[in-house]
């Protein structure tokens, strides 16, 4: 059979408009009209394609045109920080941190989590000095274990300070103590506080950061971070009397400002009837944890030794002597200095601005209220 031609608007045309070969005994069928009238759909998708490449190219321009110079650095400062988003610099993580560090809107100590490791390699990818930032561990000041503060009930409940606190304030009589449910343990990224079974809250200081997400999750705020060098602390966080410490927490301060009185320069100020120590003037010598009649001031210094001068060794370079904060030490310049033992208050700073190590340990002065965590 030959070609048979359909009428474009009949009903066979419309049976057979997808088709493209009749069956073999119709022969080959053509049906008027354009290939979008065969394919409806094909009209659509070619506009849509245009469209969609119109939309690309845009974009591609318009990122071409808007682009933003990205600091190749900042991948490099993002490795070398150490990761875990703590927000300890105040920003909402380390990415964010290494964008400011590469802008020169933070110094390479920014990181406190990472220590002078950190700041030593961000300085290195920056070109610039590391220079010095003073390490702070996390001090709880709340020495009132389980069975030495009082308790005026039980607490059942979540086990989370935050919700035994919303509870009349919480178990304990003394509302400024510590809790001990862990609350600050579970938000340090660090595994560096840990609540012991006297149900107080104990810092790692080898392995605290400074980060301070436990001083932020403490509802009791008795948790502060302090100078890694400050070795006396004031445990106590209520500034209520004497009297009142004394009926919910025997070791609690009460008070009496015998260390105000006993500080040789003046770094322990009241707040309330609390006893303030100021990190910034103590020299910590530890005799305020000597005097203390609650035994409520640590010292982490067990033994201390007063200063010895070698008059071979010592240059007189009069160093120790202005560093002296009780004026212990005597002597001319380029002449051998002498430190007077009954002054002497073996804090120790003498030896460390000495160039010639002439200051050693004399004899060993135990005192009340060391700890024992440490030897000076």
């Amino acid at each position: 059979m030959g070609r048979v031609t359909i009428p474009q608007d009949s009903g066979i045309a419309r049976l057979f408009r997808n088709a493209w070969k009749a069956s073999p005994g119709m022969g080959r069928v053509t049906v008027h009209g354009s290939l979008f009238t065969r394919f409806p759909m094909l009209e659509a998708v070619i506009v849509l394609a245009g469209i969609a490449c119109l939309a690309a190219l845009g974009l591609g321009l318009a990122s071409l045109k808007f682009a933003v110079a990205v600091d190749p650095r900042v991948a490099e400062l993002d490795a070398a920080l150490p990761g875990v988003n703590c927000g300890a610099c105040g920003y909402a993580g380390c990415t964010s941190l290494a964008r400011a560090l590469a802008a020169g809107k933070e110094p390479a100590t920014a990181c406190l989590a990472g220590g002078a490791e950190v700041a030593e390699a961000v300085a290195a990818i920056l070109g610039v000095a590391a220079g010095s930032a003073v390490r702070r561990v996390a001090v709880v000041h709340c020495k009132g274990a389980t069975g030495v503060a009082l308790d005026k009930g039980v607490y059942h409940g979540v086990p989370d300070c935050r919700a035994a606190a919303l509870v009349g304030g919480g178990p304990k009589l003394c509302g400024y103590g510590c809790l001990g449910l862990g609350t600050c343990e579970r938000a340090c990224p660090f595994d560096a506080i840990h609540v012991g079974a006297d149900g107080l809250a104990h810092v790692d200081r080898q392995a605290c950061t400074g980060c301070g997400n436990c001083v932020k999750a403490c509802p009791k705020r008795i948790i502060d971070l302090m100078p890694d060098t400050e070795r006396v602390y004031v445990r106590c966080s209520s500034p209520l009397k004497g009297k009142a410490v004394k009926i919910a927490c025997p070791v609690g301060c009460i008070g009496c400002t015998r260390c105000v009185k006993t500080c040789p320069v003046e770094a322990i100020a009241m707040a309330q009837a609390l006893a303030r120590i100021d990190p910034e003037r103590c020299i910590s010598c530890g005799l305020c944890a000597g005097v203390c009649p609650t035994g409520n001031i640590d010292d982490l210094v067990a033994v201390r030794h007063k200063a010895v001068i070698d008059a071979e060794t010592c240059i007189g370079c009069t160093k120790c002597a202005a560093v002296c904060p009780v004026e212990a030490i005597t002597g001319e310049k380029k002449q051998a200095h002498a430190v007077d033992q009954a002054t002497c208050v073996a804090c120790g700073r003498c030896s460390d601005v000495c160039p010639v190590a002439a200051i050693g340990r004399g004899d060993p002065v135990p005192r009340a209220g060391a700890s024992g965590e440490e030897a000076a």
